[in-house]
């Protein structure tokens, strides 16, 4: 049986939790690896919680992450710890705004790509160069620049 990373992002809507998690799998999909995602947006457009899972190996065949599986946990909002733990293995890592310089935000709404640079440093097994690509793909020309910046002051942490 080939072993399954799970990862699952947590935030409130317009935080960008799915953006993260769509990024991820992108990088985790042009690496050539089996990968799974699923979302939960509930009251998203009102800033509700919304979470999204993502799961990848040599064969992955389901997208959600069972109860105590998750091996790290992003959570892009506090009051989100309490609800996404559970899922959460009790030996797994936790990725919060308070592991990243947030003071150094060119925007506050890219605290998402500042903590994706911090949950690549914690998957070597994938380049900083895919992760890289997969911004540039994702985002628009003018926030290249910008989103690199924040992304690498996250994963240099």
């Amino acid at each position: 049986m080939s072993t399954i990373t799970n990862i699952v992002a947590a935030g409130l809507g317009g935080q960008g939790v799915l953006k993260i998690t769509d990024i991820l799998a992108d990088v985790i999909f042009q690496a050539g690896m089996d990968v799974k995602k699923s979302e939960v947006h509930g009251m998203s457009q009102r800033g509700g919680s919304v979470s999204s899972e993502v799961r990848f190996g040599e064969k992955v065949n389901s997208p959600m992450i069972p109860a105590g599986e998750g091996d790290i946990l992003v959570v892009l909002d506090a009051s989100q710890l309490d609800v996404a733990r559970p899922v959460l293995k009790p030996e797994g890592t936790v990725i919060a705004p308070a592991d990243v310089p947030t003071d150094k935000l060119s925007n506050p709404k890219a605290l998402n790509v500042m903590l994706l640079g911090a949950l690549s440093a914690k998957l070597p097994q994938f380049p900083e160069s895919l992760f890289l690509e997969a911004l540039k793909r994702a985002f628009p020309e003018k926030l290249h620049e910008a989103n690199e910046a924040m992304f690498k002051l996250g994963r240099n942490q």
